[in-house]
């Protein structure tokens, strides 16, 4: 059986003002089911830490093997953390924030000092005035040509794949996550919910290392850790990092335009949307992110126009890697290669 697919198209026909009183309709969350969709998740990996844990005694390979699929629902996990940030996924904000505090505990993401940045994100992105929190540095090609040598070396190297979806995920999640980096001076909120998370994170390991000594840590907390980290960051990246995405000047930068326009749409096989919580929708939940993860198929559903829009394949994803630098004349990504091609601006 083959479903439909949908035109590819750069922008559906109403504009990005007329979509938001639009998708207002779907920002409503149904307890049952935030409820439901929790438990899958959480159930589930647990369960697969478990049983990982008795695979120990057994093989070594079977366990690691076994954390390597529970890497998945850790992602899911992080999308309903992600969620209960936004406030979509329950009505009552006191229990999206303290669900998201536990969820951080698993994710290793103190939930608010998580939840500010990501709403830096969420009002700047493709603002070329306000790059730095939240989103993956990148250079436009005049700021790279004013660059030095080493500065060069430097920016080539973060936007290597190497460093960007190997070394910068173990990084992020197992580093930089332990203090609230770029919030040092915004509150003793941020500090504690840090410090308090690695609390509980440094409790569960120590549990883990009485109970079963360090294998368990080495085969089945950092495998699972550290690839959903992988998978969560290059999800991150192709959402933003496409050739057609929008970035603008603080003059003409719009919100709304930035947040459809500048958000791919992540076509995904249905297991893998399942298990990355259709955060794929990506253009829908930037223009809208009050709508929980699971109405965003609603979304596409009633309005076929969005399903075409920004739609980004596997197969296509993978040159986004190859992408760095953003044209501000020809407004679209590129590649060093294709920059180099490019006239130096008088």
């Amino acid at each position: 059986m083959t479903d439909a697919v949908p035109p590819k198209a750069t922008a559906p026909k109403r504009t990005p003002q007329d979509w938001v009183r639009v998708l207002a309709n779907y920002r409503e969350p149904h307890l049952g089911r935030s409820l439901y969709e929790l438990g899958v998740s959480l159930i589930p990996f647990l369960a697969l830490w478990a049983l990982a844990f008795w695979a120990l005694s057994i093989s070594g390979w079977l366990a690691l093997g076994i954390a390597v699929l529970n890497a998945g629902f850790l992602v899911r996990l992080f999308v309903i953390q992600h969620d209960c940030g936004h406030g979509s996924y329950f009505r009552n904000r006191h229990v999206s924030d303290w669900v998201g505090r536990a969820l951080g505990v698993l994710t290793l993401t103190p939930y608010d000092v998580w939840r500010r940045s990501h709403a830096i994100h969420h009002s700047s992105a493709g603002n070329l005035d306000k790059r730095g929190m939240g989103d993956v540095h990148t250079l436009t090609v005049e700021e790279y040509r004013a660059l030095s040598v080493r500065g060069r070396l430097g920016y080539r190297l973060y936007r290597s794949p190497f460093v960007m979806f190997l070394l910068g995920p173990t990084y992020l999640f197992l580093l930089q996550n332990r203090l609230p980096f770029g919030l040092m001076r915004a509150g003793a909120k941020y500090w504690t919910n840090a410090m308090a998370t690695n609390a509980a994170i440094a409790i569960a390991l120590g549990l883990i290392f009485y109970f079963g000594g360090v294998m368990p840590i080495l085969l089945i907390f950092l495998p699972t850790v550290l690839i959903a980290a992988t998978i969560g960051v290059w999800l991150f990246y192709v959402q933003h990092q496409f050739e057609e995405t929008v970035w603008h000047k603080a003059e003409d930068w719009q919100l709304h335009d930035a947040a459809l326009m500048g958000s791919s749409h992540y076509v995904l096989p249905g297991v893998l949307q399942w298990m990355t919580a259709n955060i794929g929708i990506h253009h829908v939940h930037h223009l809208y992110s009050r709508i929980p993860f699971y109405r965003l198929t609603e979304v596409l559903r009633d309005h076929p126009v969005l399903a075409g829009a920004q739609r980004l394949t596997i197969r296509e994803s993978l040159s986004c890697a190859r992408l760095h630098l953003w044209d501000e004349h020809g407004q679209r990504l590129l590649s060093f290669a294709q920059a180099r091609q490019l006239p130096v601006q008088a």
